[in-house]
């Protein structure tokens, strides 16, 4: 017989990723919030696609909104602690810009679900989740000071009003990519390079992005340990 973390037994073999109850929770969660909804989705069908009674899962998440707020910090908290490191790590602002936004767009490519889609959802605006709002507040902070200190670097024409924006931004846009490939059966076309080069682009960038992406590259090697790289 098996248990969740609370000592219950289980109402079936694992059967989710995750070392444990909770990281199978929110992988649930993930799933069905992204595929059928928030409002679509109750915290029976959770329990249920774990395996696992409805009082257990309660014992790690007291409400579903307890639940989205651990998701959408989880796709902020890693980029924000990227960007920190990067910051100490390198003092190239043109790398720096590069490896903050191929990190970002990888790791939002490549997650398991496509948690970025959960922005929009009207919950979000609330009070509740008030602190992903201001770590993601945080993140765009960084972006931008990232941003102006490359155009700072680059020199030559204003490239104008809310260039510095333009980064963040394109990173995010994996996310909608992602939405319309997997409505269409496919596989988006954009890479986490792609978008990269294109930030830098953005900022007035002209010479050539295969140097920057190498050193980018190496530099999320030296600081993987605090800040992993995501998996291809």
């Amino acid at each position: 017989m098996t248990t969740t973390g609370s000592g219950r037994p289980r109402l079936s073999m694992r059967k989710r990723p995750g070392a444990t109850a909770r990281e199978e929770i929110l992988d649930a969660a993930a799933e069905l919030f992204t595929t059928r909804g928030f409002t679509g989705t109750s915290t029976r069908m959770i329990a249920d696609a774990v395996g696992i009674r409805q009082a257990s899962m309660y014992h790690h998440f007291a409400t579903k909104d307890d639940i989205l707020a651990a998701l959408l910090l989880g796709t902020v908290t890693a980029p924000v602690e990227c960007a920190e490191r990067l910051r100490e790590a390198c003092d190239d602002p043109i790398v720096r810009v590069y490896a903050l936004a191929l990190f970002d767009a990888g790791q939002l490519a490549d997650s398991r679900w496509n948690l970025g889609a959960l922005y929009l959802l009207p919950e979000v605006t609330t009070e509740r989740f008030a602190e992903f709002r201001a770590l993601r507040d945080h993140l765009m902070a960084h972006y931008r000071a990232f941003a102006q200190d490359a155009r700072d670097s680059i020199g030559g024409t204003d490239c104008g009003p809310g260039t510095t924006e333009l980064p963040f931004r394109l990173v995010e846009a994996t996310i909608s990519a992602r939405s319309d490939a997997t409505a269409h059966g496919t596989t988006s076309a954009l890479t986490r390079h792609t978008i990269a080069a294109a930030a830098l682009h953005a900022l007035g960038w002209t010479g050539p992005t295969d140097p920057v992406a190498t050193r980018a590259t190496e530099l999320l090697d030296r600081v993987a340990e605090s800040c992993p790289q995501p998996t291809e």
